[in-house]
């Protein structure tokens, strides 16, 4: 019996490779899941609409998954998805460092979610506080991309593709997070507790999927195959494409740990000035399904 799973994308990049390689190798079917993707180009819009139930699964950040929580949300973590933060703080050219951003707009997804929380860190070290910035939402990468492009803003955080091909273009690279926060989590499943209780056996089937997708990518014998997989939407450079896969090779699939996540809850307490007392990790997460996908 096929089962089905709605996936909902903010946006698309190198990190979301083993879903193109389960798509296409036929590792979904051979689970027997059959899984629908949407990219909704907002981390607003695609939180939403996995609430209200239009998706069934989600990849965002896990600060969005924390914030939905305390504000009464079914939602909880199901399984990491990317590793410590792939991005890069591009700027445009001619910015010498981080410093020269004070004044100037920097485009953002979410301006208070996501990685911006993240951001906001790394600028704060740098000696610039929020009103010294102008953080415009753009939506996702490619909109980010694109502004930085048009010149609609000064600097933006970016994932692979997007941070190569405006590097190639001479566009300076102000620093790289993975470097200065290497153990913050990077990207989670998300979904509705109740939805995965009664759907268990499409959550299992899709983490065993997702799994098998990730160990077909570090097998070199797949390289070749594994870089005609990229949509061509990626516009990825071939050299960039290659350095991506190369991360795939040398990294372990992605883990997420109490210790991780706390980073998170401590950020968003912070970023939304809550009052209550802090919850524990386990309270958000339950990578419990990870285990049983291949118990069975």
């Amino acid at each position: 019996m096929t089962r089905s799973v709605r996936l909902g994308l903010i946006s698309e990049g190198t990190n979301t490779w083993p879903l193109y390689v389960a798509q296409s190798t036929g590792l979904f079917v051979l689970e027997e899941v059959d899984v629908a993707v949407t990219v909704t180009g907002s981390s607003v819009k695609q939180q939403q609409e996995l609430l209200n139930g239009h998706f069934d699964v989600g990849f965002q950040q896990a600060d969005h998954v924390i914030r939905a929580v305390e504000r009464g949300a079914d939602l909880f973590i199901v399984m990491p998805h990317g590793h410590a933060p792939d991005l890069s703080l591009v700027a445009a050219p001619g910015t010498a460092d981080i410093d020269t951003l004070r004044g100037r707009t920097i485009a953002v997804d979410g301006a208070r979610t996501g990685y911006a929380l993240l951001l906001r860190c790394l600028l704060k070290q740098h000696g610039l506080a929020d009103a010294d910035i102008v953080f415009q939402e753009f939506g996702g990468s490619l909109e980010r991309y694109q502004a930085l492009k048009s010149g609609a803003a000064a600097a933006s955080l970016l994932n692979p593709p997007f941070d190569a091909n405006l590097a190639s273009d001479g566009y300076p690279v102000l620093a790289r997070m993975a470097e200065c926060f290497p153990t913050y989590p990077g990207s989670v499943m998300a979904a509705r507790r109740s939805w995965a209780r009664s759907h268990e056996q499409a959550v299992l089937a899709f983490i065993r999927a997702y799994d098998a997708a990730y160990a077909w990518l570090q097998d070199s014998a797949n390289h070749e195959e594994a870089l005609s997989l990229l949509p061509s939407q990626l516009d990825i450079a071939p050299e960039a494409a290659r350095q991506a896969l190369q991360h795939y090779s040398q990294h372990a699939r992605p883990q997420l740990s109490a210790e991780g996540l706390q980073q998170v809850i401590d950020i968003v307490w912070e970023a939304e000035g809550y009052l209550t007392p802090k919850r524990a990790p386990e309270h958000y997460m339950d990578l419990s399904y990870m285990q049983h996908a291949h118990d069975e």
